[in-house]
Protein backbone atom coordinates (compact mmCIF):
# COMPACT_ATOMS: atom_id res chain seq x y z
CA UNK A 1 0.00 0.00 0.00
CA UNK A 2 2.97 2.22 0.03
CA UNK A 3 2.02 3.15 -3.78
CA UNK A 4 -1.18 4.78 -2.77
CA UNK A 5 -2.00 8.40 -1.81
CA UNK A 6 -5.65 9.13 -0.08
CA UNK A 7 -7.19 11.93 -0.77
CA UNK A 8 -9.78 12.84 1.80
CA UNK A 9 -12.77 15.26 0.65
CA UNK A 10 -13.66 17.70 3.28
CA UNK A 11 -17.21 18.95 1.44
CA UNK A 12 -17.97 22.28 1.11
CA UNK A 13 -19.69 24.46 3.27
CA UNK A 14 -21.50 21.87 5.00
CA UNK A 15 -25.13 23.39 4.37
CA UNK A 16 -26.93 20.29 5.34
CA UNK A 17 -25.30 19.52 8.41
CA UNK A 18 -25.74 23.32 9.68
CA UNK A 19 -25.91 24.24 12.35
CA UNK A 20 -23.12 21.95 13.37
CA UNK A 21 -21.35 23.09 10.39
CA UNK A 22 -21.52 26.71 11.63
CA UNK A 23 -18.29 26.92 13.64
CA UNK A 24 -16.58 24.00 12.41
CA UNK A 25 -15.58 22.25 8.58
CA UNK A 26 -17.74 19.21 7.84
CA UNK A 27 -14.96 16.36 9.03
CA UNK A 28 -14.65 18.25 12.17
CA UNK A 29 -18.46 17.29 13.35
CA UNK A 30 -18.36 15.48 16.52
CA UNK A 31 -19.36 11.89 16.32
CA UNK A 32 -20.31 8.91 18.66
CA UNK A 33 -19.32 10.98 21.97
CA UNK A 34 -15.75 11.38 21.30
CA UNK A 35 -14.56 10.96 17.76
CA UNK A 36 -15.12 13.08 14.85
CA UNK A 37 -15.96 12.36 11.61
CA UNK A 38 -12.68 12.75 9.79
CA UNK A 39 -11.32 10.09 12.10
CA UNK A 40 -13.43 6.99 10.00
CA UNK A 41 -11.40 7.76 6.74
CA UNK A 42 -8.66 8.31 8.34
CA UNK A 43 -8.72 4.91 10.67
CA UNK A 44 -9.49 3.29 7.21
CA UNK A 45 -6.39 4.20 5.99
CA UNK A 46 -4.22 3.34 8.70
CA UNK A 47 -6.21 -0.34 9.41
CA UNK A 48 -5.48 -0.51 5.50
CA UNK A 49 -2.06 0.32 5.67
CA UNK A 50 -2.23 3.59 3.93
CA UNK A 51 -0.23 6.76 5.63
CA UNK A 52 0.14 9.10 3.15
CA UNK A 53 -3.11 10.81 3.56
CA UNK A 54 -4.21 14.62 2.21
CA UNK A 55 -7.58 16.17 3.45
CA UNK A 56 -9.07 18.98 1.33
CA UNK A 57 -11.29 21.65 2.58
CA UNK A 58 -12.21 24.99 2.34
CA UNK A 59 -14.45 26.19 5.25
CA UNK A 60 -13.89 26.80 8.98
CA UNK A 61 -10.98 24.32 9.01
CA UNK A 62 -9.32 25.46 12.02
CA UNK A 63 -10.56 23.10 14.40
CA UNK A 64 -9.84 20.38 12.38
CA UNK A 65 -6.36 21.45 11.25
CA UNK A 66 -6.22 21.56 15.31
CA UNK A 67 -7.60 18.26 15.65
CA UNK A 68 -5.47 16.34 12.72
CA UNK A 69 -2.43 17.87 14.10
CA UNK A 70 -2.81 16.40 17.57
CA UNK A 71 -4.16 13.29 16.45
CA UNK A 72 -1.87 11.64 14.39
CA UNK A 73 1.56 12.08 14.35
CA UNK A 74 3.34 9.19 12.75
CA UNK A 75 6.91 8.52 13.88
CA UNK A 76 9.98 10.13 11.69
CA UNK A 77 11.01 6.79 10.40
CA UNK A 78 8.24 6.71 7.93
CA UNK A 79 6.91 8.42 4.96
CA UNK A 80 3.71 8.77 6.68
CA UNK A 81 1.33 12.17 7.37
CA UNK A 82 -2.18 13.21 7.29
CA UNK A 83 -2.06 17.06 6.60
CA UNK A 84 -4.96 19.15 5.86
CA UNK A 85 -4.78 20.95 2.39
CA UNK A 86 -6.87 24.34 2.62
CA UNK A 87 -8.39 26.06 0.07
CA UNK A 88 -5.61 29.09 -1.43
CA UNK A 89 -4.70 31.54 -3.74
CA UNK A 90 -2.24 30.95 -6.50
CA UNK A 91 -0.70 32.70 -9.41
CA UNK A 92 -2.64 29.98 -11.46
CA UNK A 93 -5.56 30.18 -9.67
CA UNK A 94 -7.60 33.13 -7.45
CA UNK A 95 -10.99 30.57 -7.01
CA UNK A 96 -11.92 28.75 -4.53
CA UNK A 97 -12.39 25.09 -4.43
CA UNK A 98 -15.51 25.01 -7.44
CA UNK A 99 -16.06 21.15 -6.65
CA UNK A 100 -14.48 17.78 -5.35
CA UNK A 101 -12.29 17.14 -8.66
CA UNK A 102 -11.69 21.29 -8.99
CA UNK A 103 -10.33 21.14 -5.58
CA UNK A 104 -7.57 17.90 -6.18
CA UNK A 105 -6.83 19.81 -9.59
CA UNK A 106 -5.65 22.90 -7.61
CA UNK A 107 -3.26 20.57 -4.90
CA UNK A 108 -1.99 18.05 -8.13
CA UNK A 109 1.20 19.69 -8.37
CA UNK A 110 1.36 18.83 -4.92
CA UNK A 111 0.40 15.36 -4.93
CA UNK A 112 2.70 14.16 -7.92
CA UNK A 113 5.39 14.60 -6.37
CA UNK A 114 4.62 11.50 -4.58
CA UNK A 115 6.06 7.85 -6.60
CA UNK A 116 3.04 5.99 -5.95
CA UNK A 117 0.70 4.57 -8.76
CA UNK A 118 -2.86 4.98 -7.60
CA UNK A 119 -5.09 8.09 -6.03
CA UNK A 120 -7.56 6.55 -3.51
CA UNK A 121 -10.47 9.75 -3.11
CA UNK A 122 -12.27 9.17 0.02
CA UNK A 123 -15.24 11.34 1.49
CA UNK A 124 -15.12 13.03 4.61
CA UNK A 125 -19.02 12.53 5.78
CA UNK A 126 -19.24 8.63 6.05
CA UNK A 127 -19.69 6.20 8.44
CA UNK A 128 -18.43 3.12 7.93
CA UNK A 129 -15.73 0.32 7.89
CA UNK A 130 -13.27 -0.68 5.17
CA UNK A 131 -10.31 -2.49 4.55
CA UNK A 132 -9.00 -0.39 1.28
CA UNK A 133 -6.69 -3.29 0.53
CA UNK A 134 -9.01 -5.18 -1.38
CA UNK A 135 -10.43 -2.73 -2.94
CA UNK A 136 -6.97 -1.68 -4.50
CA UNK A 137 -6.50 -5.04 -4.99
CA UNK A 138 -9.55 -5.47 -7.36
CA UNK A 139 -8.63 -2.52 -8.98
CA UNK A 140 -5.23 -4.06 -9.98
CA UNK A 141 -6.48 -7.48 -11.22
CA UNK A 142 -8.86 -6.00 -13.63
CA UNK A 143 -6.31 -3.87 -15.13
CA UNK A 144 -8.89 -0.80 -14.37
CA UNK A 145 -8.47 2.63 -15.09
CA UNK A 146 -10.66 4.08 -12.50
CA UNK A 147 -12.60 2.13 -9.68
CA UNK A 148 -15.52 2.86 -7.66
CA UNK A 149 -17.20 1.50 -4.75
CA UNK A 150 -20.68 0.63 -5.22
CA UNK A 151 -23.57 -0.83 -3.23
CA UNK A 152 -26.50 -2.78 -3.73
CA UNK A 153 -29.82 -0.39 -2.94
CA UNK A 154 -33.67 -1.37 -2.70
CA UNK A 155 -35.88 1.53 -4.47
CA UNK A 156 -36.83 3.89 -1.59
CA UNK A 157 -33.45 4.72 -1.04
CA UNK A 158 -31.95 4.75 -4.95
CA UNK A 159 -32.80 8.47 -6.00
CA UNK A 160 -31.10 9.84 -3.19
CA UNK A 161 -27.92 8.46 -4.68
CA UNK A 162 -25.66 8.28 -8.20
CA UNK A 163 -26.74 5.42 -9.35
CA UNK A 164 -24.55 2.76 -12.33
CA UNK A 165 -25.21 -0.10 -14.65
CA UNK A 166 -22.77 -2.63 -15.05
CA UNK A 167 -22.05 -5.27 -17.79
CA UNK A 168 -21.19 -8.56 -17.04
CA UNK A 169 -17.63 -8.13 -16.20
CA UNK A 170 -18.10 -5.37 -13.88
CA UNK A 171 -17.45 -2.79 -15.77
CA UNK A 172 -19.36 0.36 -15.72
CA UNK A 173 -21.50 0.99 -18.70
CA UNK A 174 -23.77 3.67 -17.69
CA UNK A 175 -24.29 6.64 -14.92
CA UNK A 176 -27.21 8.80 -13.32
CA UNK A 177 -27.45 11.15 -10.67
CA UNK A 178 -30.16 10.59 -8.59
CA UNK A 179 -32.56 9.98 -10.71
CA UNK A 180 -36.50 9.46 -10.51
CA UNK A 181 -39.56 7.91 -12.26
CA UNK A 182 -38.82 6.60 -15.36
CA UNK A 183 -34.88 7.74 -14.85
CA UNK A 184 -35.00 5.63 -12.04
CA UNK A 185 -36.85 2.90 -13.36
CA UNK A 186 -34.26 2.47 -16.80
CA UNK A 187 -31.03 2.13 -13.37
CA UNK A 188 -32.29 -0.99 -12.46
CA UNK A 189 -29.92 -4.25 -13.19
CA UNK A 190 -29.67 -7.91 -11.92
CA UNK A 191 -27.51 -7.74 -9.17
CA UNK A 192 -26.88 -11.15 -8.92
CA UNK A 193 -23.95 -10.00 -11.15
CA UNK A 194 -22.21 -8.67 -8.01
CA UNK A 195 -22.77 -12.29 -6.37
CA UNK A 196 -26.06 -10.97 -4.23
CA UNK A 197 -28.93 -14.28 -4.15
CA UNK A 198 -31.91 -13.90 -6.57
CA UNK A 199 -34.12 -13.08 -2.97
CA UNK A 200 -31.67 -10.44 -2.63
CA UNK A 201 -31.41 -9.04 -5.93
CA UNK A 202 -35.21 -8.75 -5.93
CA UNK A 203 -35.09 -6.25 -3.10
CA UNK A 204 -32.13 -4.35 -4.15
CA UNK A 205 -32.34 -4.14 -7.92
CA UNK A 206 -30.19 -0.99 -8.20
CA UNK A 207 -26.04 0.02 -8.06
CA UNK A 208 -25.24 2.87 -5.60
CA UNK A 209 -21.78 4.68 -6.20
CA UNK A 210 -20.28 5.30 -2.00
CA UNK A 211 -18.36 8.72 -3.86
CA UNK A 212 -15.16 6.44 -3.22
CA UNK A 213 -12.79 6.10 -6.08
CA UNK A 214 -9.13 4.92 -7.00
CA UNK A 215 -7.92 6.24 -9.85
CA UNK A 216 -4.44 5.57 -11.42
CA UNK A 217 -2.05 8.02 -10.97
CA UNK A 218 -1.54 9.11 -15.04
CA UNK A 219 -5.18 8.61 -15.72
CA UNK A 220 -6.39 11.23 -13.27
CA UNK A 221 -3.69 13.54 -14.10
CA UNK A 222 -4.53 13.65 -17.33
CA UNK A 223 -8.56 14.39 -16.61
CA UNK A 224 -7.87 16.71 -14.45
CA UNK A 225 -5.45 18.52 -16.60
CA UNK A 226 -7.42 18.45 -19.99
CA UNK A 227 -10.44 19.03 -18.97
CA UNK A 228 -12.07 21.96 -16.56
CA UNK A 229 -15.01 19.50 -14.83
CA UNK A 230 -15.23 20.21 -11.33
CA UNK A 231 -17.04 17.55 -10.18
CA UNK A 232 -15.94 13.68 -10.17
CA UNK A 233 -19.31 11.77 -9.43
CA UNK A 234 -21.47 14.40 -12.04
CA UNK A 235 -19.16 14.84 -14.60
CA UNK A 236 -15.02 13.49 -14.48
CA UNK A 237 -16.35 9.66 -14.62
CA UNK A 238 -19.27 9.50 -16.51
CA UNK A 239 -17.17 11.41 -18.97
CA UNK A 240 -14.01 8.93 -18.82
CA UNK A 241 -16.36 5.69 -18.86
CA UNK A 242 -16.21 6.26 -21.99
CA UNK A 243 -12.94 5.68 -23.65
CA UNK A 244 -11.83 3.83 -19.90
CA UNK A 245 -11.89 0.76 -18.18
CA UNK A 246 -14.37 2.27 -15.35
CA UNK A 247 -14.78 -0.96 -13.05
CA UNK A 248 -17.18 -1.52 -10.05
CA UNK A 249 -15.97 -2.96 -6.22
CA UNK A 250 -18.53 -4.30 -4.20
CA UNK A 251 -18.91 -3.75 -0.48
CA UNK A 252 -21.02 -5.41 1.32
CA UNK A 253 -20.96 -3.57 4.86
CA UNK A 254 -22.62 -1.17 6.69
CA UNK A 255 -22.40 2.19 5.06
CA UNK A 256 -23.85 5.44 6.01
CA UNK A 257 -23.73 8.70 4.15
CA UNK A 258 -24.24 11.44 7.21
CA UNK A 259 -24.01 14.43 5.26
CA UNK A 260 -27.52 15.62 6.86
CA UNK A 261 -29.19 16.42 10.39
CA UNK A 262 -31.37 13.61 10.15
CA UNK A 263 -29.06 10.78 9.03
CA UNK A 264 -26.56 12.10 11.38
CA UNK A 265 -29.09 11.90 14.34
CA UNK A 266 -30.30 8.23 13.62
CA UNK A 267 -26.53 7.12 12.52
CA UNK A 268 -25.69 8.56 16.33
CA UNK A 269 -28.76 6.82 18.11
CA UNK A 270 -28.23 3.53 16.30
CA UNK A 271 -24.92 2.70 17.64
CA UNK A 272 -26.68 2.44 21.42
CA UNK A 273 -28.58 -0.47 20.08
CA UNK A 274 -28.35 -4.28 21.53
CA UNK A 275 -26.90 -6.73 21.11
CA UNK A 276 -25.90 -5.68 17.09
CA UNK A 277 -25.60 -1.81 16.59
CA UNK A 278 -25.26 -1.52 12.32
CA UNK A 279 -21.64 -0.02 13.21
CA UNK A 280 -19.36 -1.08 16.37
CA UNK A 281 -16.21 0.59 17.20
CA UNK A 282 -15.85 -2.34 19.58
CA UNK A 283 -13.68 -3.78 16.83
CA UNK A 284 -10.13 -4.68 18.23
CA UNK A 285 -8.63 -5.50 14.37
CA UNK A 286 -9.55 -2.15 12.62
CA UNK A 287 -9.94 0.22 15.58
CA UNK A 288 -11.17 4.33 15.02
CA UNK A 289 -8.73 6.30 16.06
CA UNK A 290 -8.84 9.97 17.59
CA UNK A 291 -7.36 12.26 19.98
CA UNK A 292 -5.93 11.24 23.24
CA UNK A 293 -7.70 13.39 25.69
CA UNK A 294 -6.29 11.87 29.19
CA UNK A 295 -9.57 12.49 31.01
CA UNK A 296 -11.00 11.07 34.68
CA UNK A 297 -13.49 8.06 34.12
CA UNK A 298 -17.32 9.41 34.30
CA UNK A 299 -18.43 9.88 37.32
CA UNK A 300 -22.66 8.54 37.45
CA UNK A 301 -24.03 9.63 41.19
CA UNK A 302 -27.58 7.71 41.38
CA UNK A 303 -28.49 7.29 37.41
CA UNK A 304 -30.88 5.41 35.80
CA UNK A 305 -29.31 4.69 31.84
CA UNK A 306 -30.50 2.25 29.66
CA UNK A 307 -29.58 1.82 26.10
CA UNK A 308 -26.60 4.83 25.73
CA UNK A 309 -23.12 5.49 25.25
CA UNK A 310 -21.58 7.90 27.97
CA UNK A 311 -18.03 9.12 26.88
CA UNK A 312 -15.23 9.84 28.95
CA UNK A 313 -15.02 12.92 32.19
CA UNK A 314 -18.72 13.08 32.68
CA UNK A 315 -20.43 13.88 35.73
CA UNK A 316 -23.86 12.91 35.93
CA UNK A 317 -26.20 12.90 38.79
CA UNK A 318 -29.75 11.62 39.34
CA UNK A 319 -30.73 11.49 36.04
CA UNK A 320 -32.70 9.29 33.66
CA UNK A 321 -30.90 8.83 30.29
CA UNK A 322 -32.99 6.41 27.57
CA UNK A 323 -31.53 5.91 24.09
CA UNK A 324 -28.78 8.69 23.76
CA UNK A 325 -25.47 9.23 23.20
CA UNK A 326 -23.42 11.64 25.63
CA UNK A 327 -20.09 13.13 24.33
CA UNK A 328 -17.09 13.78 26.42
CA UNK A 329 -16.98 16.34 29.42
CA UNK A 330 -20.92 15.83 29.41
CA UNK A 331 -22.08 17.00 32.72
CA UNK A 332 -25.89 16.40 34.01
CA UNK A 333 -27.83 17.40 37.17
CA UNK A 334 -30.18 16.01 39.09
CA UNK A 335 -33.87 15.36 38.00
CA UNK A 336 -33.23 15.59 34.51
CA UNK A 337 -34.42 13.53 31.63
CA UNK A 338 -32.70 12.88 28.23
CA UNK A 339 -34.27 10.64 25.88
CA UNK A 340 -33.46 9.81 21.99
CA UNK A 341 -31.14 12.57 22.49
CA UNK A 342 -26.85 13.56 21.27
CA UNK A 343 -25.51 15.79 23.74
CA UNK A 344 -22.00 16.61 22.13
CA UNK A 345 -20.03 17.78 25.57
CA UNK A 346 -17.68 19.97 26.38
CA UNK A 347 -13.77 20.71 25.36
CA UNK A 348 -13.32 22.16 29.07
CA UNK A 349 -14.26 22.05 32.79
CA UNK A 350 -15.63 24.93 34.96
CA UNK A 351 -13.67 25.59 37.89
CA UNK A 352 -15.62 23.08 40.52
CA UNK A 353 -17.04 20.94 38.20
CA UNK A 354 -17.95 18.55 40.17
CA UNK A 355 -20.25 21.07 42.38
CA UNK A 356 -23.93 20.95 42.17
CA UNK A 357 -24.68 23.76 40.14
CA UNK A 358 -27.37 26.56 42.26
CA UNK A 359 -30.80 27.09 40.20
CA UNK A 360 -30.84 30.28 42.57
CA UNK A 361 -28.21 32.46 40.87
CA UNK A 362 -28.70 33.66 37.61
CA UNK A 363 -25.29 32.10 35.77
CA UNK A 364 -26.54 29.20 33.49
CA UNK A 365 -23.15 27.29 34.11
CA UNK A 366 -21.84 24.74 31.42
CA UNK A 367 -23.83 21.22 30.97
CA UNK A 368 -27.78 20.41 31.09
CA UNK A 369 -29.31 21.99 34.63
CA UNK A 370 -31.56 20.48 37.41
CA UNK A 371 -34.92 19.46 36.43
CA UNK A 372 -35.00 19.80 32.58
CA UNK A 373 -36.02 17.40 30.06
CA UNK A 374 -34.52 16.66 26.61
CA UNK A 375 -36.44 14.69 23.69
CA UNK A 376 -35.23 13.74 20.27
CA UNK A 377 -32.66 16.95 20.37
CA UNK A 378 -28.80 17.40 19.34
CA UNK A 379 -27.28 19.53 21.88
CA UNK A 380 -23.78 20.86 20.19
CA UNK A 381 -20.53 21.36 22.32
CA UNK A 382 -20.15 23.89 25.37
CA UNK A 383 -23.54 24.05 25.20
CA UNK A 384 -25.31 25.79 28.55
CA UNK A 385 -28.88 24.37 29.39
CA UNK A 386 -30.78 25.90 32.23
CA UNK A 387 -32.78 24.47 35.55
CA UNK A 388 -36.67 23.38 34.40
CA UNK A 389 -35.96 23.86 31.00
CA UNK A 390 -37.83 21.61 28.24
CA UNK A 391 -36.28 21.15 24.63
CA UNK A 392 -39.46 18.57 23.77
CA UNK A 393 -40.42 20.42 20.48
CA UNK A 394 -43.76 20.39 21.90
CA UNK A 395 -45.54 21.61 19.00
CA UNK A 396 -43.77 19.15 16.95
CA UNK A 397 -42.56 22.11 14.66
CA UNK A 398 -40.56 19.73 11.78
CA UNK A 399 -38.43 23.21 10.18
CA UNK A 400 -37.76 26.47 12.35
CA UNK A 401 -34.50 28.90 12.62
CA UNK A 402 -34.16 30.59 15.83
CA UNK A 403 -30.50 31.54 15.34
CA UNK A 404 -31.18 34.40 17.93
CA UNK A 405 -32.69 32.05 20.58
CA UNK A 406 -29.70 29.41 20.04
CA UNK A 407 -31.47 26.82 17.93
CA UNK A 408 -32.39 25.37 15.01
CA UNK A 409 -35.60 22.56 14.40
CA UNK A 410 -34.52 20.29 11.53
CA UNK A 411 -36.54 17.07 10.28
CA UNK A 412 -38.24 17.72 13.98
CA UNK A 413 -35.03 17.47 15.57
CA UNK A 414 -34.05 20.10 17.99
CA UNK A 415 -30.32 21.33 17.26
CA UNK A 416 -28.94 23.56 19.96
CA UNK A 417 -25.94 25.62 18.51
CA UNK A 418 -22.59 25.57 19.81
CA UNK A 419 -21.83 27.68 22.97
CA UNK A 420 -25.85 28.43 22.89
CA UNK A 421 -27.25 29.60 26.47
CA UNK A 422 -30.81 28.18 27.18
CA UNK A 423 -31.90 30.37 30.20
CA UNK A 424 -34.07 28.48 33.09
CA UNK A 425 -37.42 27.95 32.71
CA UNK A 426 -37.47 27.97 28.75
CA UNK A 427 -39.58 25.52 26.54
CA UNK A 428 -38.63 24.64 22.69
Amino acid sequence: MKRVLAIILGGGAGTRLYPLTKLRAKPAVPVAGKYRLIDIPVSNCINSEIFKIYVLTQFNSASLNRHIARTYNFSGFTEGFVEVLAAQQTLENLNWFQGTADAVRQYLWLMEEWDVDEYLILSGDHLYRMDYRQFVQRHRETGADITLSVLPIDERRASDFGLVKIDQSGRIINFSEKPKGDALTKMRVDTTVLGLTPEQAQEQPYIASMGIYIFKKDVLTKLLREGSRTDFGKEIIPEASADHNVQAYLYDGYWEDIGTIEAFYHANLALTEQPHPPFSFYDEQAPIYTRARYLPPSKLLDCQITESMIGEGCILKKCRIEHSVLGVRSRVEAGCVIQDSLIMGADFYQPFAERQSDCKTNEVTLGIGANTTIRRAIIDKNARIGCDVQIINKDNVQEAERENLGFHIKNGIVVVLKNAVIADGTII
